[in-house]
């Protein structure tokens, strides 16, 4: 069995910006398909605009409110709300209040599979 607690994950801050607490990754579990993170942006700050050729993620928001963009869409999400970026689709999420959320990743995120414009 498996189990990781959130505190003892060191949070680290990605490629894009964001600040990451892994909670279940390549780096601390034996995971062969996918990732799940905790992941913060601040508020009045945002993510570099990217993308994951091989990753598709799941944003669920828990706290805060932001401004996600997808591909030249824009749409304010908040508590409750669960977004799909497909992977090779360009994305930016922006903290209206510093906005807290989970990600998950399949396969696993990585660094190497982070791109810019």
């Amino acid at each position: 069995m498996e189990i990781r607690k959130r505190d003892k994950q060191e949070p680290f801050t990605t490629k894009d910006g964001s600040t990451i607490r892994s909670l279940l990754d390549l780096s601390n579990a034996p995971v062969k398909g996918q990732s799940l993170a905790e992941a913060t942006v601040p508020a009045g700050t945002q993510t570099e605009r990217h993308y994951h050729k091989l990753s598709e993620e799941f944003y669920y928001i828990m706290e805060g409110r932001a401004l996600m963009e997808i591909e030249g869409q824009e749409q304010e999400v908040g508590p409750g709300d669960a977004v799909l970026i497909p992977a090779g689709q360009w994305h930016q999420i922006r903290g209206l209040d510093e906005v807290r959320f989970l990600c998950c990743c399949a396969p696993p995120y990585a660094h190497e599979d982070t791109y810019f414009e």
